[in-house]
């Protein structure tokens, strides 16, 4: 049996799952997966579409799983694009569309691949997909959820690939194999407003919050781990919104976003924080206040049989042996290492969340190829 990744591809695209809309994406895929003798369950949760589907008994000793997501980022204007983006126009080797990157060809790939296999060659084991329609957004109702409802019906993944766009430039250059993790600070600064003619009967909220950026974007956080690149501090955005010349405000706003290596915790940083807020509010007489979200703990898969399987499968198909890295953003594999042992494989990821979003037709092709193998070796 063979079942197109591209053709998913394309259906998917079509497909228009800007999150929280599930744009009939997972509908398509239960059906597909339901047809291949996959058991589908949703696990909506608060609204948000979720997809668990597994070939195989529960509770068999190895199960394989592969997760993703269906939805996408806005499109931003359409007139930008030069294509209808959600047309799935297949034009100079490359399928165009949102989500054709980001990443409704991996998830493509994996389940055409493991369609195929249980088909063609029933594993003793189960293989598992849980694919969700809230990765793009806050992601607290999304793979979250589907772990949760896992953990409630006694269904397990043994190890588990997430097929995010992992590549910089060429395919098969680069598996991740952990990730840093994400702090942000919403800082408040509040003083007295007055004058900016008699500055010494106000209190300039401005004078501290430039003091404490000043700090935290000079700081030296580490100099890197032995998997991880140093951790990285960045002001993201200063809001006072004061149109007058001749008025001190009373108060004004920024956020810092903090991506840290395994030599920290959200925790710690926080703490680091609250105590560099103290100190610049002690010294101003301005009051500091932090708001702290960690959307995401750093972590870290030891190289071991799991990216040893992958690595292996994706040199059989590339030639290429590929790096075990930890850059980049956040994914939900920050939520699969909880339950089980995840690495990240998929296409290169240049055009993901641009206008005129695109992927190589052929490298849909070959990621389908490696997941294939994956599943082959694993099972053997």
């Amino acid at each position: 049996m063979t079942t197109d990744p591209v053709a998913l591809t394309a259906d998917l695209i079509r497909c228009p799952s800007v999150t929280p809309e599930e744009g009939g994406a997972l509908t398509l895929l239960e059906g597909l997966l339901s047809q291949a003798g996959f058991e589908c369950t949703r696990t909506d949760r608060n609204g948000t579409p979720n997809l668990y589907a597994r070939w195989g008994r529960r509770g068999a000793n190895r199960s394989f799983g592969f997760n993703g997501h269906t939805d996408v980022v806005p499109v931003g204007n359409p007139g930008d694009w030069s294509v209808d983006p959600f047309g799935a126009v297949q034009k100079d080797g490359y399928l165009w569309g949102r989500g054709a990157t980001d990443m409704k060809s991996g998830v493509a790939a994996f389940a055409a691949a493991a369609i195929d296999f249980v088909t063609d060659t029933p594993p003793d084991g189960a293989v598992i997909l849980a694919i969700t329609g809230d990765e793009e957004g806050l992601g607290t109702d999304g793979t979250r959820a589907i772990l949760d409802w896992m953990d409630e019906a006694g269904e397990a993944m043994s190890h588990c690939i997430v097929g995010e766009p992992t590549c910089p430039e060429t395919f098969g250059e680069m598996i991740k194999i952990g990730r840093r993790g994400s702090l942000t600070a919403r800082i408040t600064a509040t003083g007295v407003q007055g004058h900016s003619a008699y500055p010494h009967r106000a209190k300039n909220p401005l004078t501290a919050m430039v003091a404490l950026l000043h700090r935290l974007d000079t700081a030296e956080l580490d100099q890197g781990t032995a998997h991880f690149d140093p951790s990285t501090l960045a002001v993201v955005t200063v809001d006072t919104g004061n149109p007058a010349t001749n008025v001190i405000p009373a108060q004004s706003r920024a956020t810092v976003n903090i991506r840290f290596n395994d030599r920290h915790s959200g925790a710690s940083l926080s703490d680091w924080l609250q105590a560099e807020a103290a100190e610049v509010a002690k010294a101003t007489g301005v009051r500091l206040d932090l708001d702290i979200t960690v959307s995401g703990e750093s972590f870290i898969t030891p190289p071991g049989e799991l990216s040893a399987l992958v690595s292996a499968a994706v040199e059989a198909e590339t030639g290429a042996a590929p790096v075990l890295s930890t850059t980049g953003g956040t994914s939900d594999a920050r939520f699969v290492k909880d339950h089980c042992p995840v690495v990240e494989l998929g296409l290169v990821g240049k055009t993901m969340h641009a206008v005129d979003e695109r992927v190589e037709i052929a490298q849909i092709h070959r990621l389908k190829t490696v997941y294939a193998r994956i599943l082959t070796d694993y099972f053997a």
